[in-house]
């Protein structure tokens, strides 16, 4: 059975960076289009990075963009998300996810992990 477990989330400052880890098991990263996702209290699950199945094509949401990076590791079979200069309203539960086909909806995403808290504030 496919497991995605995330990882790095904290409590950080405004303008602080983070690193955020998506170990996967029984799942070949190159047969996937890797997502992160975001959710705030009271909001809906919100795209936020993709990284599709070649490892080369990357897709950000507008509120991250230039300042998030996703990334992979075929080795550790781990996708990363480097968050820099964070802002209180990157403050959710990021969670990693995967699916066949490419998409932005967090409702075409077949694989889940459970999510790791990102907080900024002072």
């Amino acid at each position: 059975q496919v497991q995605l477990v995330e990882s790095g989330g904290g409590l950080v400052e405004p303008g602080g960076s983070l690193r955020l880890s998506c170990a996967a098991s029984t799942l070949t990263l190159s047969n996937y289009f890797m997502g992160w996702f975001r959710q705030a209290p009271g909001k809906e699950r919100a795209f936020v990075a993709s990284l599709w199945w070649n490892g080369v094509t990357k897709t950000y949401a507008d509120s991250v963009k230039g300042r998030f990076t996703i990334s992979r590791d075929n080795a550790k079979n781990t996708v990363y998300l480097q968050m820099n200069i964070l802002k209180p309203e990157d403050t959710a539960v990021y969670y990693c996810a995967a699916t066949r086909t490419y998409s932005t909806s967090w409702s075409e995403y077949q694989y889940w992990g459970q999510g790791t808290q990102v907080t900024v504030s002072s």
